[in-house]
């Protein structure tokens, strides 16, 4: 479980990786919605 929230880049070959990266937190997810609300929403 532990190795799930952290950041981590697997080498596959000939210059692919398979980066693997914590989701955000749902209220980081809220906080950068009410900040920078949609362009253009209230037309």
């Amino acid at each position: 479980m532990a190795k799930a929230e952290l950041y981590s880049a697997e080498y596959i070959g000939s210059g692919t990786f398979i980066i693997s990266k914590p989701g955000r937190k749902k209220k980081k997810l809220r906080q950068s919605r009410v900040k920078s609300p949609q362009r253009g929403a209230r037309k």
